[in-house]
């Protein structure tokens, strides 16, 4: 199989590659920078140099592959909404090459829109709240779209996904804790939020994207969630610094805009996705990995 992978360079995306390659399948990688397709063209993958913003580009990639999965997305979450938007008119531009055929498009969204029902973790078969609630969220809106008009499309949806060096939303949250010199949570600090290892999530994709089922939401959860206490705890424990609880009324000028994030209890399961494609995440944990934390000073 010949995948059309954007954001091929990126943390996902590169495990993503090397993912496929190893399981036989070609890979057509899309790469704006001239180092990254070094690196890329080195793991056994074809590139296409482009941007998202070129969007013959995007459709010419889309075409010429027997599948695509759609994992670029721009995260300066200053202008997260935006970003989200931007989204939406990828996934359009790539559905538009593949209407009427039966390539699979896999593209990506997060655990959080479907986190629906209060305390309850988010489950794959949840109603998800709207963009105009969650940015992200016009991800899943634009999907639909896409099976409107034939495309077989289907969803994965992301935790926070880590290693030692890169944790997802936890990754600005360090640096934001080096700026302020402690390490915070919200109330007591229970509030959960899921993870996955960056292997499993790679091996998820490929499983998805081989399914080729039309109109499946996945979760790439491996841990359903934790406590963003223990979180800021063994952040703290790496970095030697304080560990302390702030009110829901300092969160905004404590996190900035991660405090959009901060305070929500956001578990997730994949219990179906993992009855439905038999993935079972073998990777260390995220508290594994934070106790590993690779940043300059620790």
């Amino acid at each position: 199989m010949r995948v059309f992978v954007t954001g091929a360079t990126g943390n996902v995306g590169s495990n993503v590659v090397r993912e496929l390659i190893a399981a036989g399948h070609q890979v057509l990688g899309l790469s704006r920078s001239e180092e990254k397709a070094v690196a890329l063209a080195a793991a056994g993958a074809e590139v296409l140099h482009g941007t998202l913003e070129d969007m013959e580009i995007l459709k010419s990639g889309a075409s010429q592959s027997d599948g695509v999965i759609h994992l670029a997305f721009n995260h300066d979450f200053s202008r997260f909404a935006a970003n989200c938007e931007d989204d939406r008119r990828v996934i359009a531009t790539l559905a538009s090459a593949l209407a009427g055929s039966a390539r699979p498009l896999v593209i990506t969204s997060g655990t959080a829109i479907a986190n629906t029902v209060p305390g309850e973790p988010a489950r794959e078969d949840n109603p998800t709240v709207g963009s105009d609630r969650h940015p992200r969220a016009a991800s899943e809106e634009a999907a639909t779209l896409a099976g409107e008009i034939g495309v077989n499309v289907s969803v994965v949806r992301l935790p926070q996904v880590h290693d030692p060096v890169s944790q997802g939303l936890i990754t600005p949250l360090i640096q934001i804790y080096r700026e302020k010199g402690v390490c915070a949570y919200v109330g007591d600090g229970h509030n959960r939020w899921p993870a996955a290892h960056f292997s499993d999530v790679a091996r998820l994709y490929r499983l998805v994207v081989e399914r080729a089922e039309p109109n499946a939401r996945y979760h790439a959860v491996a841990e359903e969630g934790v406590a963003m206490r223990d979180i800021a705890e063994i952040i703290g424990r790496r970095l030697n610094l304080p560990v302390k609880s702030v009110g829901e009324e300092e969160a905004g000028q404590y996190f900035g805009w991660l405090s959009m994030f901060a305070g929500h209890d956001m578990p997730a399961s994949s219990a179906q996705t993992r009855q439905k494609l038999g993935w079972n995440p073998t990777g260390p944990t995220l508290l594994a990995d934070l106790a590993e934390l690779q940043v300059s000073g620790a």
